[in-house]
């Protein structure tokens, strides 16, 4: 059978994890990629759920830019978890 050749571009960290992971698998990263490429021309799917990380969502992003602004405006309290704990239980 002809094999061609593929490139794709990862950045570092990503090609470093994913490296990882697939010597923990003892498959080599051509190997998973070749594994992909076959369960999807089978299957006619991206064989896992694709989904939008929730912590991202525009709300959440608004909330985050709300506490920037708070802590640039000097508007936070600082508390050790003890200090927490003991404004718990009172």
């Amino acid at each position: 059978m002809a094999q061609t050749t593929l490139s794709i571009r990862l950045d570092d960290t990503l090609k470093k994890d994913f490296d990882a992971i697939c010597a923990e698998l003892v498959i080599s990263m051509t190997t998973a990629v070749v594994i992909l490429a076959k369960k999807m021309t089978r299957e006619k799917r991206i064989p896992f759920d694709v989904s939008v990380d929730p912590f991202y969502s525009p709300s959440n992003l608004a909330a985050l830019q709300r506490s920037i602004q708070q802590m640039k405006a000097g508007k936070t309290v600082t508390k050790t978890l003890d200090e927490l704990d003991t404004i718990a239980h009172e």
